[in-house]
């Protein structure tokens, strides 16, 4: 049985980060919308990923600043002091984020099934989804949904790009056909080397498109576009640092394609309906890779994964990680050329 079989009064969605899965927490929040347009939904996401959301139809932002701490928690609660929702869907396992539920008030605090509730989420739940199958994180997401009493839909996307940000990506890329290459992942060793990111790039090139590299304007993003380029035997457009996260979005909705570990532009890339060549080596691709792509991504983790916990993907974890700087290196440049060909191809 759902929880409700009439729409509730007012929903609280709690996933504070990361990207990705803040765009992944979209498309069900907006399945939400769409069958229950009534219902008022409020939503406490991170800081960084506000940037994005800001304007974000018929939702309420409340911001949280992790690196505030406990300060930052005392805001949240007393911007939500003296509301009472009819349920507050726990979408984040973090233990932070579990201590930051403490303060909100709602009827139903529904949470991950126990399997899945790491650091003890369940402890902070009063419901917890049935589902323990689903394994890409956008589908969890919609088990909570469903679980609400929101029928099962294709995932949609509307993030609130305006006109200037369009204007941007176009001034930036004018009309010549575009792959954009997002080499960052959130950690270093996700990364594809530099020097096959730039062979990929000569490739794209004389096939007839411009590249562009984007990224944040971290220190270490910056360094890595800096050895693309200079490796690379063609002239390539370097946007890293130079784009807000809508103005990213609207560059990526712009492409023709992107090529990405896994990180968060992968995931902005889909909500834009932008052909995304992921490439994986320490996460699940089935579980984090780029929704609408899942057969054209490029993958070593499921040999690195059974050659370092003993077992086949099958039996696994639904979170078990890789480790290693040598790991992305077994992915080689003429895989990836062969698996964007492909891709295009169904274009």
């Amino acid at each position: 049985m759902p929880l409700f079989t009439h729409a509730p009064r007012s929903l609280c969605f709690l996933r504070l980060s990361a990207i990705g899965d803040v765009c992944h927490a979209v498309a069900a929040i907006q399945a939400v919308q769409r069958h229950w347009p009534q219902t008022q939904i409020t939503w406490v996401v991170g800081k960084v990923e506000a940037q994005l959301l800001a304007g974000l139809d018929g939702v309420e932002l409340v911001v949280f600043d992790k690196k505030a701490g406990l300060a930052g928690m005392r805001q949240v609660w007393r911007q939500l002091k003296g509301r009472r929702f009819d349920a507050l869907v726990h979408m984040q396992l973090a233990l932070r984020a579990s201590l930051l539920t403490v303060g909100i008030s709602a009827r139903y605090r529904v949470g991950f099934h126990r399997h899945r509730a790491k650091e003890g989420q369940w402890l902070f739940t009063n419901k917890r989804i049935p589902d323990t199958q689903s394994c890409h994180v956008l589908d969890s997401f919609f088990a909570f949904t469903q679980y609400l009493g929101v029928p099962s839909t294709t995932p949609q996307w509307q993030l609130p790009l305006c006109e200037d940000d369009h204007a941007f990506a176009n001034a930036q890329l004018g009309d010549k056909p575009t792959v954009v290459i997002s080499p960052a992942a959130s950690k270093d060793e996700r990364n594809w080397l530099p020097e096959r990111y730039a062979q990929f790039a000569d490739y794209a090139v004389g096939k007839g498109y411009q590249v562009a590299l984007c990224g944040s304007p971290a220190a270490r993003e910056k360094t890595l576009a800096a050895r693309i380029i200079a490796d690379a035997n063609v002239p390539l457009l370097n946007l890293v640092g130079q784009t807000s996260l809508k103005q990213l979005a609207a560059v990526l909705a712009r492409a023709d394609a992107v090529l990405a570990p896994d990180s968060g532009p992968a995931h902005m890339a889909t909500t834009q309906g932008t052909p995304v060549l992921g490439l994986y080596g320490h996460s699940n691709p089935k579980r984090t890779g780029p929704y609408n792509n899942l057969a054209d991504v490029v993958s070593v983790y499921e040999t690195f994964a059974e050659q370092q916990h003993g077992k086949p993907v099958e039996q696994l974890a639904w979170s078990t990680r890789v480790k290693g700087d040598h790991v992305m290196a077994a992915i080689d440049t003429q895989q990836v050329i062969d698996a964007f060909e492909t891709m295009m191809a169904k274009q």
